[in-house]
């Protein structure tokens, strides 16, 4: 062979080479791609599962059963009713719920108010026994049952008498006693509580004594074993909700002092939450848990919907997630609510203002300086203001009685605190000589309309009349019962504002923070 064969013969083998080379480089990022696809296809793949497991837990309640007659919706907050159930089916008359053949019963409920800007939260915790107005609910034939008075919280839920129960009735029952729309309600029986406990790997909460079995069974003829030992530990699963339940035995033995070890619950459950991190891939887990013992309104009923909430919470500081109970006090065996702290607590959750004061609406950035917005607003609002001059007085000069023209408990006491919260002096508050008023009234005398014209725009109703008297008189109808007090959605509402109102130093001094000392303020009594 010659010298100029063989060279020719090594070029041709070197191209062949670097060629299969070329071919193995391309086949091997081939490789690559396809793993990395197939890698990306089975964890999308692995996440659609998960979504569509969730999907298939979650049960849903139909929204025929939700009023027609329903207060405004907030402009950016939310409102979620929170509801445990302790009588469905499907294990959880092994965890202490009702048997298979018992009917949907409440045993405990809260009203959670997300601030408009996602930073601020509190929970209002509604005593079980409280006595309140429960309006028309829609039973299992279609038909509607009739307004029910002095009626206690908890029976809302029993209405129909089905073993699911009824969340629509209990969420109308909210929403006629607080003037403030549901955006969601979620109802979580024993057994999706328990799983949730053990999904997170449990719960630090402090217990004040040594608990025994006949603290959670009075009814038992002797203490039995003990459950609890006194101190801070952690519990998970059916030893949770033991805990969580537990009434007898510790203060005053009161539903009230059991609330209060609820929101301590609640509070160590969303710090561990928080703690562990607010992802997707960490809430999924919980989701699961959560979700198998789930009901919720169509509004929350989808995987997507559900985690896209949870996710909106997590810029809220543990600090600024706050829990009270509604004011209260006992009437008899039962507890009543007190006017006007009550009614004051809602006008300001309506008008988006913190329990300490703070306005809470989502107007500033995030250092606290008004955005171009919050001016363009105020400076409308000033506008409107002065237009207005002419036809309306300072509420700070008005002084006005209240009367209840309706059968609604407490509406009185609750107009007057929304309009004493705006600066009028309310001289007194009285029950109408009839209780059929459909529409409000504001009966003015000589010189008097302007000061009945800010009445109206406060109270967002009323119809003004003229007498020949010197009084200004409020007397109260269905139409002001029908919406949330402190609203302005009359004729000027879109020159008014929600009135802020201050809440009872009693009621946010007595608030419990998510980061509070475990083992403070556990009972009442």
């Amino acid at each position: 062979m010659t010298g100029s064969h063989r060279a020719a013969t090594t070029t041709r083998r070197g191209t062949g080479g670097a060629a299969r080379d070329r071919r193995s480089g391309r086949t091997r990022i081939r490789i690559v791609l396809a793993a990395a696809v197939s890698l990306l296809v089975l964890v999308t793949a692995g996440a659609g599962w998960a979504y569509l497991r969730l999907n298939g837990n979650i049960d849903t309640f139909g929204a025929d059963g939700i009023s027609d007659h329903r207060p405004a919706a907030a402009s950016d907050g939310q409102n979620v009713l929170v509801i445990g159930s302790d009588a469905r089916t499907a294990g959880n008359s092994e965890l202490g719920g009702g048997d298979k053949n018992d009917i949907g019963r409440s045993d405990t409920a809260f009203l959670l108010h997300v601030y408009a800007d996602h930073r601020h939260a509190v929970a209002v915790s509604i005593p079980r026994d409280t006595l309140l107005t429960i309006p028309p609910c829609k039973l299992p034939d279609g038909s509607w049952t009739e307004t029910r008075h002095q009626a206690m919280f908890n029976e809302a839920y029993t209405v129909g008498s089905t073993a699911e129960g009824n969340p629509a009735c209990t969420q109308n029952t909210v929403e006629k006693l607080t003037g403030l729309r549901v955006d969601h309600t979620v109802v979580v029986d024993f057994k999706g509580f328990s799983a949730l406990t053990e999904v997170v790997g449990g719960v630090e909460v402090c217990v004040p004594q040594d608990i025994y079995q006949k603290d959670l069974n009075p009814g038992r003829a002797t203490r039995g074993k003990r459950l609890f030992t006194q101190g801070v530990q952690t519990v998970s699963g059916p030893k949770a909700l033991d805990y969580v339940r537990i009434r007898h035995g510790i203060g005053d033995g009161s539903d009230i002092g059991r609330i209060q070890r609820q929101q301590a619950f609640v509070g160590s459950l969303i710090k561990k939450v928080k703690s562990d991190g607010l992802t997707p891939t960490k809430l999924l887990p919980l989701a699961d848990a959560a979700t198998t013992s789930m009901t919720v309104d169509p509004g929350l009923g989808s995987a997507d919907k559900l985690v896209s909430f949870a996710m909106s919470l997590k810029d809220i500081d543990l600090n600024d997630t706050r829990f009270v109970t509604v004011p209260w006090r006992y009437e008899g065996a039962r507890v009543a609510i007190v006017e006007p702290d009550a009614g004051a607590l809602w006008a300001a959750l309506k008008a988006d203002r913190t329990l300490d004061g703070q306005d809470a609406g989502g107007g500033s950035d995030a250092d606290g300086k008004d955005t171009d917005a919050s001016k363009d607003t105020d400076a409308s609002k000033s506008a409107d203001a002065s237009k207005s001059a002419d036809e309306e007085a300072p509420a700070e000069d008005i002084f006005a009685t209240v009367r209840n023209g309706t059968r609604v408990t407490g509406l009185a006491a609750r107009a007057a605190a929304v309009l004493e919260a705006s600066g009028v002096t309310v001289t007194g508050t009285a029950t109408a000589s009839s209780q059929d008023h459909r529409t409000t009234v504001i009966e003015y005398g000589p010189g008097r309309e302007a000061e009945a014209r800010t009445l109206a725009r406060l109270l967002g109703t009323g119809e003004l009349r003229s007498t020949t008297g010197g009084g200004l008189d409020v007397v109260l109808g269905q139409s002001y019962a029908d919406q949330a007090p402190g609203t302005s959605s009359g004729a000027d509402s879109a020159t008014a504002s929600p009135a802020p109102s201050e809440v009872p130093a009693e009621v946010a001094e007595g608030a419990r923070t998510a980061d509070e000392d475990l083992c403070a303020a556990l009972s009442y009594g």
